[in-house]
C-alpha cells in the first residue's frame, strides 16, 4: 500500500492534533474577516495575483473558512474538529495529514489550472477572478467520515437521530447539485474544479483505506505471542464493558454483541488498557500519556 510505504519514509514529520490546528486557522480567518475585510480579502487563493507577487496566498487562503455569524461559527468548527479529530484516531496522524495535505495541494493545482485555461479561452481578464478555498474538501472530510462510521447515529437538531451515512448521501447528493447547477462564469468553474479535485483526494483515500479492512479479515492469520495472549485472556475475563459484553474497541466502540464476526485485541503500544477491533488495532493513534 502506498501510504504505507509514504508513512515509513515520512511518517516521523506528520502533525499531531492536526484537526486543531486546522480549526485554529479557520478561527483567526474569521476574526480577520470582521475586523479587516479589506486585510482578509488578501488571503484569497487567487493564482493571477500569486504570479504577480502575493505568494502569501499560496498559505493564507488556508484561514478562509466559514464566513457567518459568531454562534453557528462555533457550532461549525466544534463539529470539524469532531470529524477531523476522529479520523486522525482511525486512519492515524500521517494517513489524516496526507489526506489534508493531498486535498489542499489538488485545490491548489486545480486553481492555476483553471486560471491557465480561462487565461488562455477568454484573455487574462477573466483569470484573474478565479479564487479558491477549502470549503470542498472540508465537505470531503464529512464523506470520509460517513464512510469510516456509516452506522453512528447523531441527533439532528440536537431530537431527530440519524445514521451518519444518510447525511453522507446528503453531503454527496449536494456536492452533485452544487456541481451541476454552478454554471460556467468564472465563479461557477471555480468551484466545479474545486469539488472534482476534492472528490478525488476522497476517492483515492476510499479505495487506498478499502485495504484496511482486508487487514482486519486477515486478523486471525496473525500470530499472537504466548505472552500477550495470557494477557490478554487475563484482562477479557476481568473487564465488563457495556451492555454486558466483553470487550468494546476504543475507536468505534462496536462490541461483540454488535457484530459476533469481530475480532478484538489490546494494543501493547497504548499507555492503558485499550482495546481495539479487527478494523483499528493497526491504524489508531497510540494514546501516550
Amino acid at each position: 500500500m502506498w501510504l504505507n510505504k509514504l508513512e515509513e519514509k515520512f511518517g516521523k514529520y506528520a502533525i499531531s492534533d492536526l484537526p486543531k490546528i486546522i480549526v485554529l486557522l479557520y478561527a483567526v480567518g474569521f476574526v480577520i474577516a470582521n475586523i479587516s475585510p479589506q486585510l482578509y480579502s488578501l488571503l484569497e487563493l487567487n493564482p493571477y495575483l500569486i504570479l504577480h507577487g502575493q505568494v502569501w496566498r499560496l498559505v493564507t487562503f488556508l484561514l478562509i473558512g466559514p464566513e457567518t455569524n459568531l454562534i453557528f461559527v462555533i457550532f461549525v468548527l466544534l463539529f470539524y474538529y469532531s470529524i477531523g479529530s476522529s479520523l486522525e484516531q482511525v486512519w492515524g496522524t500521517f494517513r489524516f495529514n496526507m489526506y489534508y495535505l493531498i486535498g489542499v495541494l489538488g485545490t491548489i493545482v486545480g486553481a492555476f489550472l483553471t486560471y491557465a485555461i480561462l487565461t488562455f479561452a477568454y484573455g487574462e481578464s477573466y483569470g484573474a477572478f478565479v479564487n479558491m478555498d477549502t470549503f470542498y474538501l472540508n465537505m470531503t472530510l464529512f464523506l470520509a467520515y460517513a464512510a469510516m462510521f456509516p452506522e453512528m447515529e447523531v441527533y439532528l437538531y440536537m431530537i431527530l437521530p440519524i445514521k451518519v451515512k444518510w447525511l453522507g448521501y446528503l453531503d454527496g447528493l449536494y456536492l452533485i447539485y452544487i456541481f451541476l447547477s454552478s454554471g460556467f462564469t468564472v465563479a461557477g468553474i471555480s468551484v466545479k474544479v474545486s469539488i472534482v479535485a476534492a472528490l478525488l483526494n476522497f476517492l483515492l483515500f476510499f479505495f487506498s483505506m478499502k485495504k484496511i479492512k482486508k487487514m482486519g479479515a486477515n486478523f486471525k492469520a496473525r500470530a499472537v505471542h504466548k505472552k500477550k495472549a495470557r494477557a490478554y485472556k487475563a484482562k477479557t475475563i476481568t473487564t465488563k464493558k457495556k451492555n454486558g459484553a466483553m470487550h468494546e474497541c476504543a475507536v468505534c466502540h462496536r462490541t461483540e454483541l454488535d457484530d459476533p464476526e469481530l475480532e478484538f485485541r489490546y494494543c501493547s503500544k497504548c499507555d492503558g488498557n485499550y482495546e481495539y477491533c479487527q478494523d483499528h488495532l493497526f491504524t489508531h493513534k497510540h494514546v501516550k500519556r
